[in-house]
């Protein structure tokens, strides 16, 4: 990477909407939490750039259905630990002003996230005790099936979302959180951008143009996205990317970032790399030898790309592929921090 990359990627705000680090960290004992953050994923970060780190909190199946509100609220516990013990490095932020704010002091700004929100469920008033937590992004569904809506491995449902699923959207944007699409079925999007009146967001969502599997978009839904302000985070993780999972590189990615841009347009795409192979590595081996994920090959990763320290390849290969300085400013970061900066923590009372 040359001098004039390596301060493009510097000087840029680096936004990543979408790392399961939570589920390794809150894995260690509670005595380890701050620590193990300190000695195996900040390092990474700082080295990756990256200067606001969305953290989903995901709620593995074995703690569903009696576990998943107990489990939630352990990793969103975790989350403040580790921010706590590392306040010289990192901060939880609820709004633009407090993610300004962070990036002016030199620390990496949180934003806590939920993914599929298992032990809400219907019980949709709990949204707003996870807001108190700091939650501010949040999806509904995830592979299969919940109260709120139908992820998009049940497509073939044809599923809009329940009324609790719609609740939901109205008491986010009511709170201030951000509705995010990713994992949601295609007819579950369409019925969220029917009702919704303010933007929102892929947190770790690729082109279904390129890549023919339920968990990408298609160009219908990402130009929809885009028409309503929100943003599309492109994710790395290779089966997404191309059939063959084992031979993805860093060009297939950035034919996704491509594509998205031309067709939702270079202010509404953005990074959601979903590092899973490296977040699975870290959980406990040999717990993940041959792990495979609803019939994909999760463990494939770009090389280079297996965990945040590689962001800079990104920067690198946006440049070789003719993209402006400024438009990569949007893409690393820039077009998440206006959606942030204009969405988060701007609640209706």
């Amino acid at each position: 990477m040359s001098v004039d990359q390596q301060d493009i990627h510097r000087d840029a705000v680096v936004a990543d909407t979408h790392n399961d680090l939570l589920m390794a960290v809150s894995a260690r004992p509670p005595r380890l939490w701050a620590s193990f953050f300190r000695e195996q994923w900040l390092p990474q970060l700082v080295e990756g750039g990256v200067d606001v780190q969305v953290l989903p909190v995901f709620i593995d199946d074995a703690y569903r259905p009696e576990g998943a509100l107990r489990q939630t609220l352990r990793m969103i516990e975790c989350a403040h630990v580790l921010a706590e013990g590392n306040a010289d490095a990192v901060r939880i932020c609820h709004d633009g002003a407090q993610i300004d704010e962070a990036l002016a002091l030199g620390k990496i700004a949180l934003v806590l996230a939920m993914e599929s929100m298992p032990g809400i469920d219907e019980t949709v008033e709990l949204i707003s005790t996870v807001h108190r937590l700091g939650v501010r992004v949040a999806s509904i569904a995830h592979w299969g099936r919940t109260a709120l809506a139908d992820g998009s491995g049940q497509d073939g449902t044809g599923s809009r979302l329940t009324s609790h699923g719609v609740e939901a959207l109205q008491e986010m944007e009511r709170l201030g959180m951000i509705f995010d699409v990713s994992h949601l079925g295609a007819s579950g999007v369409g019925h969220v951008l029917e009702l919704a009146t303010r933007p929102v967001i892929a947190t770790h969502s690729s082109a279904r143009a390129l890549r023919d599997h339920h968990r990408n978009l298609t160009d219908d839904q990402l130009r929809a996205i885009a028409a309503g302000g929100g943003v599309i985070c492109v994710n790395f993780l290779a089966a997404f990317l191309t059939m063959d999972a084992r031979a993805a590189t860093v060009d297939h990615l950035v034919d996704h970032i491509e594509h998205i841009a031309g067709v939702a347009g270079i202010d509404h795409v953005g990074l959601g790399p979903d590092f899973m192979r490296e977040v699975h590595l870290d959980l406990t081996p040999p717990c993940c030898e041959g792990f495979s994920y609803s019939e994909i090959d999760a463990m494939a990763a770009i090389p280079g790309l297996e965990g945040p320290r590689g962001l800079p390849l990104v920067t690198e290969s946006l440049l070789k592929h003719g993209f402006s300085d400024d438009e990569i400013v949007k893409i690393v970061g820039g077009n998440v921090m206006r959606l942030f900066r204009a969405e988060l923590g701007q609640g209706r009372r």
